[in-house]
Order: C-alpha cells, then sequence, then structure tokens
C-alpha cells in the first residue's frame, strides 16, 4: 500500500488535481467510478479545472490494470486512463487498450504533471470535436532567422532534424546544411517541446517524427535520424527512459489520428 500513498500523495500536491479517491483493486475501484454518491464526486461546472482520471497500476489483485481498461472503455463517458507500471514491455499493450499515458516507477511529481496536462490538452480537444486534432495552420510553424553573410533567412522549424549546443548556442541541423543561432539548447527544449522536439542528451535535441531506429550496444543506447542522409545519434542514460517512453506514445497517438 505504500506505492497508493505516495501515489495520492503526489496526485494530491498537484494543483491540477482536485480530490484524490484511492482503491485497493480494480472491483474497489469500478465501484467508486460507478457510484453517484455526490459527497464523492460533487457538482461541478462545465469549465471547473479538475482532471477525471484513473491512475492505475498495471499489476493489481484480482482484475490486472489491463482488463479494468476494457471494461472502462465500455463506460459511456469513461475516464482518462494512466497506467502505472515498473515493466517497460506492457507499454505498448496499454496503449492499444486506450491509455493517455504510461509512466514508469518510480513515478516523480514532474512525470505525473506531464501526464495530467496530457490529460487536460485531451479534454479540451475532445471538447472542441475532431478539428482539434488536424495539423496546426501553416500560421502556427515557428521559424527561426539566422545570418548568412550578412543575409538573414528563415528556417522552419519543422526542417530541423535535430539541434547540437555549442556553448550558448546552439546549431540546427537540416537536410542542407547546419545554422548557429544565438539560442541555448535548453530554451529550445522547452519551446520545441508541444512540436516534438526530445532531449536525448545534453548536447542533443531530436525532432522525434524522424526518429526511425533505437539502436542497443555495450556503450549504451543511440537513435538514427532519417529525413535526409542517416544520422547517428548518442542517448545519455539519464534520457533514456523518457526517449523510450516517447516512442512507444508516439504510434498510438498517431493512430489515433487515422
Amino acid at each position: 500500500m505504500a506505492g497508493l500513498d505516495e501515489m495520492k500523495y503526489r496526485l494530491g500536491s498537484n494543483p491540477r488535481v482536485g480530490r484524490v479517491l484511492t482503491a485497493s483493486d480494480a472491483a474497489e475501484a469500478l465501484r467508486l467510478l460507478r457510484s453517484d454518491d455526490p459527497d464523492l464526486f460533487g457538482q461541478r461546472d462545465a469549465d471547473e479545472s479538475i482532471v477525471d482520471a484513473v491512475f492505475a497500476d498495471v499489476s493489481m489483485p484480482g482484475l490486472s490494470g489491463m482488463e479494468l481498461a476494457r471494461v472502462l472503455t465500455a463506460f459511456r463517458n469513461p475516464p482518462a486512463l494512466v497506467f502505472i507500471t515498473g515493466h517497460e514491455e506492457n507499454a505498448l499493450e496499454a496503449f492499444e487498450v486506450g491509455a493517455l499515458d504510461y509512466i514508469m516507477k518510480p513515478a516523480n511529481a514532474e512525470r505525473i504533471d506531464r501526464a495530467l496536462r496530457t490529460i487536460e490538452k485531451n479534454k479540451l480537444q475532445a471538447a472542441k470535436g475532431p478539428r482539434a486534432l488536424e495539423a496546426p495552420a501553416p500560421d502556427d510553424e515557428e521559424v527561426i532567422p539566422v545570418e548568412l553573410a550578412g543575409t538573414t533567412r528563415m528556417i522552419p522549424r519543422k526542417d530541423v532534424r535535430w539541434v547540437e549546443a555549442q556553448g550558448d548556442y546552439a546549431r540546427l541541423h537540416t537536410t542542407e546544411g547546419s545554422h548557429l543561432v544565438r539560442i541555448p539548447l535548453a530554451q529550445l527544449e522547452e519551446r520545441w517541446a508541444e512540436a516534438g522536439f526530445l532531449r536525448i542528451h545534453r548536447s542533443f535535441l531530436v525532432s522525434l517524427s524522424l526518429v526511425t531506429e533505437l539502436r542497443m550496444s555495450s556503450s549504451g543506447y543511440s537513435v538514427v535520424l532519417g529525413g535526409g542522409q542517416p544520422k547517428e545519434l548518442p542517448v545519455s542514460r539519464r534520457h533514456t527512459r523518457e526517449l523510450k517512453d516517447r516512442l512507444v506514445r508516439a504510434p498510438r497517438q498517431n493512430w489515433g489520428q487515422q
């Protein structure tokens, strides 16, 4: 129960979360979800910032987390589902049964907050209808000004394959070449996170949509980027788990748009 208490504490400490109810197994969770007791869930306005979600361990007594997920899909208004587990091999199955996110143990506050943001974003998209899932309009595409022999050239973010840190500067690598810009890599990491760029190493930020391979060797992991001449880049140990998590989530998100 220590893990359950810790998750309750972490969720309850997040300002995005209203009330946290816990269940020791799937059967108890279903009883809570089917309850219409106003003392449990209360009355809420449509725009109230409360996230309705289930954070479930894959391994539970009785019904497993996966079996619980299949029951939840039959609900008229199923809650958002996030799995928490210590086994990476369950990730793909988790998304196949409708999970929005998949958190590896031990779950920290930052990772939980990111899952909550994913839930909120999905809720907003659902409220706006199918058009919310369409590709962003061209006006939403960021461009980066770079200086080339006295000429300022505008580089679309979509043309950037990876970014390399060079001190307080960053080098943007495209299919046509590279460009040095006066922007720290950490700043680009934050600005471009929603556009599908991920930090894989203290020196590299990559476009996840271009990752074609994840390789493992005696020296660690590396990724291969497509979108031009194949490029292999190292993945640091501290970024490996998040990279694997994002690569597993990406196919599920794409399937939902087909």
